[in-house]
């Protein structure tokens, strides 16, 4: 059974950081791009980051650019987000996922089809 489990999250103040972890399961996914998204109350998932299979690539969303960085590491089959300045609007269900991708050289993309697997999400709030 393939499985996607984050962890991480938690309470923490603007300005404060968390790294977010999201560790595979029942499958490798070190040919695969993976990415993350977030979900905020009443409002639509959204991209934040992905990376490639070998991490030479990575790409953000431009509302964390210069705040996350995505990262991986195939031998643990993990992949991280570390979220530094974090602010009110970070607050949502974090996610990771899988992409299916046959490009896996270039990060995952922005669009949540083109995933194939996804974790259960893990709650971040950040507050003012």
């Amino acid at each position: 059974q393939v499985q996607l489990v984050e962890s991480g999250g938690g309470l923490v103040q603007a300005g404060g950081s968390l790294r977010l972890s999201c560790a595979a399961s029942g499958r490798s996914f070190s040919s695969s791009a993976m990415g993350w998204f977030r979900q905020a109350p009443g409002k639509e998932r959204e991209f934040v980051a992905a990376i490639s299979w070998s991490a030479a690539q990575t790409r953000y969303a431009e509302s964390v650019k210069g705040r996350f960085t995505i990262s991986r590491n195939n031998a643990k089959n993990t992949v991280y987000l570390q979220m530094n300045s974090l602010k009110p609007d970070d607050t949502a269900v974090y996610y990771c996922a899988a992409s299916n991708t046959p490009e896996p050289w270039n990060p995952g993309g922005r669009n949540g089809d083109e995933y194939e697997y996804w974790g259960q999400g893990t709650q971040v709030t950040v507050s003012s």
